[in-house]
């Protein structure tokens, strides 16, 4: 797959693109030019609330506009880029697989066709009976969306406050400007109406300003990046996911294979890829057995077809690599032995790579344990009934691999953790209505009473889906 020629990236304000003077080189892994970005200031941010806030009305686009730009997005050619143009800049900005990055492109494609589904799978019913109804609107008009740039599907959140009548503004991460953009190409030349999103390549505090400008938001990174966001009710604060397992049975192959791929899948990138396993069986046997399946993963570069796992420049890898020094000096390295290749692989193409690593530590409340990295990395730790249940809290997924219903139950009941799978079920692989991180539906959202005689508003659109239904 040849490299993309590098692109000038600059901010786009009501389909007008709008160039900065601030500019700031995105260089690839490899080390090559990858795009030229213009960064927008606070001052541009400022017009840009402004003009989206004074045509914003709270209507939805209507589904199709969704579905068109969908097909636009995976298959055509957009602003003079291709859709494996596209593939290949995120694959060499962000290091991601191509695999990863074309699984997602698939992803976020049926998302956008299925918003309606997914709005009539997290809402009550609205209809009472003849004039009486809820109607679910939007709590704001204007919404701010500072994405990471560790996996194109987070971009689903802002699309889905666009598809409920939000006019969207999108600070797209450093290292992949790319997906927000071509999803906002695919939507414009689907007939978006132009006024109705905004893209901001800035700094930091430019996304800052965003979040506490408009009516609602959503900010994704690490525990820095959110940590000022955890108790804005305005704001959904997505950082790392801490999923983990509880392994209360005999792990045979079937349980080892599913932990191996619950922390492989997508090379370990997703806020939903395991990273702390707690058993009341010998953490050692447990912690080797997932140590040797991780090792078999191969050492490719991102653009092989074949390749499953990130791929860093330098400079990051140096940095994980100190990082990794540090946990190591209190844990128990269960890959060192198991795996023939270095712990970070300098590639043919320059890229550098690190491999799957298991850890054990000698407790449950280890504080290791939670750790996530952006790779295939694992903590095992024992756990024993009197450690009770927070060493499994602040968890987005527990995956619990148990018979004890009770266990189940007081998983369900612990606030810090939003999801619980059982068996050998992916946290991914889940139907219409099941909540990620609570309702985002009804986080976007909120219910309004129409109590009437039914002779008004029968023509009035509701945000469940696409057709005009009655009141």
């Amino acid at each position: 797959m040849a490299s993309p020629a590098p692109v000038a990236v600059d901010p786009m304000i009501a389909g007008r693109t709008v160039h900065s003077a601030d500019r700031v080189p995105l260089t690839g892994v490899l080390g090559e030019p990858l795009a030229d970005i213009g960064q927008a200031p606070r001052l541009l941010a400022v017009s840009a609330l402004r003009e989206l806030r004074k045509h914003a009305d709270g209507t939805p686009p209507g589904a199709e506009v969704f579905r068109r730009a969908a097909d636009l997005f995976a298959d055509a050619e957009l602003d003079g880029e291709s859709p494996e143009d596209y593939v290949r800049r995120v694959t060499l900005g962000a290091g991601l697989t191509t695999t990863t990055v074309r699984l997602a492109t698939a992803e976020l494609t049926a998302e956008m066709r299925d918003f309606a589904a997914v709005a009539d799978a997290e809402l009550p019913g609205t209809d009472f009976g003849p004039g009486n109804r809820t109607r679910w609107v939007p709590r704001g008009r204007l919404f701010a969306a500072v994405l990471a740039s560790n996996h194109p599907t987070p971009s689903s959140s802002w699309l889905q406050a666009l598809f409920h009548g939000y006019s969207v503004l999108v600070r797209p991460g450093g290292r992949d400007p790319f997906t927000p953009r071509r999803l906002i190409a695919a939507l414009l030349h689907a007939g978006l109406d132009p006024h109705r999103v905004a893209f901001l390549p800035s700094p930091h505090t430019v996304g800052e300003f965003l979040l506490k400008e408009a009516d609602r938001g959503i900010v994704y990174g690490g525990d820095r990046a959110v940590a000022a966001w955890q108790d804005h009710e305005t704001v959904a604060a997505r950082g790392p996911g801490r999923a983990k397992a509880l392994v209360d049975v005999v792990p045979d192959d079937t349980v080892l294979d599913h932990l191996a791929e619950y922390a492989a899948f997508d090379g370990g990138t997703r806020c939903t890829n395991l990273s702390a396993v707690l058993t009341t069986g010998p953490v050692d046997e447990l912690a080797d057995r997932l140590a040797h399946r991780l090792s078999a993963l191969p050492v490719l570069p991102a653009t092989d077809p074949k390749a499953s796992l990130l791929v860093l420049e330098r400079s990051r890898a140096d940095q994980l690599e100190q990082t990794l020094t540090v946990l190591r000096e209190t844990l128990t390295d269960h890959s060192a032995r198991l795996d023939l290749h270095d712990p970070f692989v300098r590639l043919d193409d320059g890229s550098f790579q690190p491999r799957p690593l298991v850890l054990s530590a000698d407790r449950a409340d280890h504080p290791a344990l939670g750790t996530e990295l952006p790779f295939p990395f694992v903590v095992v730790a024992p756990w024993q009934e009197r450690d009770g249940i927070a060493p499994l809290s602040r968890s987005l997924v527990l995956n619990l691999l148990t018979d004890r219903d009770d266990l189940v139950d007081r998983a369900v009941l612990e606030p810090g953790i939003r999801k619980i799978t059982t068996g050998t079920v992916l946290p991914w692989n889940v139907p219409h209505g099941i909540p990620h991180d609570g309702s985002y539906t009804q986080f976007l959202l909120e219910p309004k009473g129409i109590v009437g005689d039914g002779r008004l508003g029968r023509s009035v659109r509701d945000n469940r889906g696409d057709s005009d239904e009655t009141t």
